[in-house]
């Protein structure tokens, strides 16, 4: 329980006061003086029960002008959004096995762990093979982000590695909102060879419109893909190309927008490198927050006056006073 202003009980006290002395008649002198024998003592009875019904009134008053509330809930105050963009590679190479089961679950998973730590950001998904596609525009919405992080799949976009394209796209959408930080975290395991757009050029837009690139390359440098299952059902595999990821292209494109370029060749180091990233874009509160409260004080007050009420009524009916 909190108050607002508890010196504003004051005023029930000096209402209860006054009141006292009226009911009482102190300090007044009286113009008709009756013997004692004609006295009452049912009379003087019934003017303790007034004085008790008022008190009772005077402190329900008194103790509703303090403000009293109840606090139910913190609201975030002032906050800093920014908009992540997640750019994940759905390309065939995802499938490789270097990390288990493969490097496209590997990323999903730390992904929705990644997404689950900035609950006050806006996030958006785009996924890129040799086309590209937005799977999720920027949302606030959690448990929508983490399904379909989930459920992406690689197939439906062609073959091939569209990074220009996707960067551009992402850049695009980014460009159209009023938030101040704006981040991309490109997720790719192969080399830009298809699309309109190169990496480079997509960069240099991003620059323009403040926006800061994170490139994760993933994978180890020498890696196997499945291509299926022989005769006897025993699984076949083919190599990756040793340096498949193009290394000097990702760091150009951090180094251009003011980002940070990482290279992930397992599962704890792609957790880290996400860490990383959520600490160095953490979101920034700028005021303590809102409380919503319950404010308690009508209730008292309501209470107060029905006690005030009751007491001038037996004070004119019982005690038959005309006040």
């Amino acid at each position: 329980m909190e108050y607002k202003e508890i010196w504003y009980s004051l005023f029930g006290i000096l209402g209860l006061l006054f009141w006292s002395f009226k009911l009482f008649r102190i300090f007044q002198t009286p113009q008709l003086v009756f013997p004692k024998a004609l006295g009452s003592k049912k009379l003087n009875v019934n003017r303790y029960i007034t004085f008790i019904l008022g008190t009772i009134g005077w402190l329900f008053i008194s103790y509703a002008l303090m403000g009293p509330r109840k606090p139910l809930k913190n609201l975030p105050g002032d906050i800093e959004v920014n908009d992540v963009f997640l750019v994940v590679d759905v390309s065939r190479s995802m499938l490789a096995e270097d990390l288990r089961p493969n490097r496209l679950e590997v990323a999903k998973e730390k992904l929705r762990e990644f997404a689950a730590l900035r609950p006050t950001d806006r996030l958006g998904v785009i996924i890129f093979s040799e086309q590209v596609f937005t799977l999720l525009p920027l949302t606030t919405d959690p448990t929508l982000v983490d399904k379909i992080l989930g459920e992406i799949r690689i197939g439906f976009l062609g073959s091939g590695t569209n990074i220009g394209d996707a960067l551009g796209l992402a850049v695009a959408r980014a460009q159209k909102s009023n938030t101040k930080n704006k981040v991309i975290i490109l997720l790719t395991d192969g080399v830009n060879n298809v699309g309109n757009m190169t990496p480079l050029n997509a960069a240099r837009t991003a620059k323009d419109f403040n926006i800061k690139v994170y490139t994760i390359g993933l994978g180890r440098t020498k890696s196997k893909l499945p291509i299926g299952r022989d005769a006897r059902g025993k699984a076949r595999y083919q190599n990756i190309p040793g340096g498949s990821i193009d290394i000097e292209t990702l760091e150009e494109i951090s180094k251009l927008t003011g980002g940070k370029s990482y290279m992930a060749g397992s599962e704890d180091s792609l957790q880290e490198i996400l860490s990383e990233i959520q600490e160095l874009e953490k979101t920034k509160i700028q005021s303590e927050g809102i409380v919503v409260y319950d404010e308690l004080f009508k209730q008292y007050l309501i209470w107060g006056l029905f006690f005030l009420i009751c007491s001038e009524f037996y004070r004119r009916l019982i005690l038959r006073e005309v006040l």
